[in-house]
């Protein structure tokens, strides 16, 4: 009966052996779950899937199969879905927009709290109170130059300054079979060989020399692999505008993982903080803190950051400014901390370099990495790697 579904994560290319798909079946049959969608999946994916980092690819897939299946948990219990329902999202001309004063910092956080104090009922495309489809500050699907995003799935205009959302992102798979071998034949350029470990490759020169010296009888000498020592420690930008870059920077996780032995990644979002994370599921309950990293790795590391340096300018400049809590240093500093401590380091952008120069946080960025940014094009890539091997 599952045969089709079987066929359905093969062909989303999950390496799902027949094996596991007997597996499942023998649960199944002896009833180890109920009559449930949600009971299922959970089944499934414990025994068809064997590394994290396929769960992603397994979710789209279950979907698709399954398209149409109401899942039997009710999210919407405690929420009344008028309060969450799009019905207006406002379109303004240019002039429109520029007309709209933006508040300051101060001024923002300070009438938040006394809308929430204030507001007692649902508002729609008004000006001042949090809603929807308006120029307030503060909501969704509406336009303000500067404000604190509520309740809206994914950014459209990328001007908040916050968002009130938590937000859950997934990680990026370094299994991806890449579409070209561009991006590997760059990163060679980042090279430092070394022959370490056991003996276990074949040295063809001392063998023939050798088995001369031998009188003609085979003497095979062995020799330890050749590994690239070079060390990278990776820094990724993820969820947000970063979602539009998925693939490409999916393309270069998976090169990198390839070529580079001494490899260590960490996620963070729009900005370095105090904290990074190695799984997005569990950003919030396994957090390494940046000092930790500082101190873990030596300055052979070379630091690599990738993200789109698309933020508001007080993610990094402002105390409090990251869209997701309350920092209390601003990401500048953190950024300093980072590029002091790692000597050889470069920035991976994978935004068009013809719209750098429009984003006010790429032209913060840039300063502070000391205009280390490069584009992630097949040219880029060589720049920041000759950078790097200086």
């Amino acid at each position: 009966m599952l045969i089709n579904f079987f066929y359905t994560l093969r062909a989303a290319k999950l390496p799902v052996s027949v094996k596991e798909y007997l597996t499942l079946l023998e649960a199944l049959k002896a009833e180890v779950i109920g009559p449930s969608v949600d009971e299922f999946y959970y089944l499934a994916r414990t025994t068809l899937v064997k590394d994290e980092t396929q769960f992603d690819k397994f979710d789209r897939a279950f979907g698709a199969y399954f398209k149409g299946v109401e899942l039997l948990t009710d999210f919407t219990k405690d929420v009344p879905l008028e309060w969450l329902r799009k019905t207006l999202e406002l379109e303004l001309t240019p002039e429109q927009k520029a007309a709209i004063e933006k508040m300051g910092w101060d001024e923002l956080m300070e009438t938040l709290k006394k809308r929430f104090e204030e507001q007692k009922e649902r508002h729609e495309g008004g000006n001042k109170w949090i809603g929807t489809g308006g120029t307030s500050p503060y909501g969704a699907y509406g336009y303000n130059p500067q404000g604190i995003r509520i309740g809206q799935d994914k950014g459209r205009n990328k001007s908040a300054v916050k968002v009130w959302d938590q937000r859950s992102f997934k990680d990026y798979d370094d299994t991806l079979e890449l579409g070209t071998r561009n991006i590997k034949v760059a990163l060679r350029r980042l090279r430092r060989f070394a022959r370490e470990g056991a003996a276990e490759e074949l040295d063809l020169d001392d063998t023939i020399h050798s088995t001369a010296a031998n009188a003609g009888l085979l003497d095979i000498k062995m020799v330890p692999e050749r590994h690239n020592k070079v060390k990278v420690l990776l820094l990724m930008d993820v969820g947000g505008t970063m979602d539009e870059h998925i693939h490409r920077v999916e393309e270069l996780f998976s090169a990198a993982k390839t070529e580079f032995k001494h490899l260590e990644f960490y996620y963070f979002h729009n900005c370095v903080y105090d904290f990074m994370w190695k799984n997005n599921r569990r950003r919030y309950s396994e957090k390494f803190p940046t000092w930790d990293v500082i101190r873990k790795y030596n300055k052979d590391y070379k630091l690599i950051f990738v993200g789109d340096a698309t933020m508001s300018p007080y993610e990094i400049l402002q105390p409090g400014g990251s869209v997701e809590y309350n920092n209390e240093e601003p990401g500048a500093e953190w950024l300093q901390r980072l590029t002091h401590a790692f000597p050889k380091f470069a920035w991976i952008n994978p935004e068009p370099q013809g719209v750098w120069q429009y984003r006010q946080s790429i032209a913060i960025i840039q300063q502070l990495v000391n205009q280390r940014m490069f584009p992630l094009t097949l040219a880029g890539l060589e720049g920041a790697m000759r950078l790097l091997t200086k």
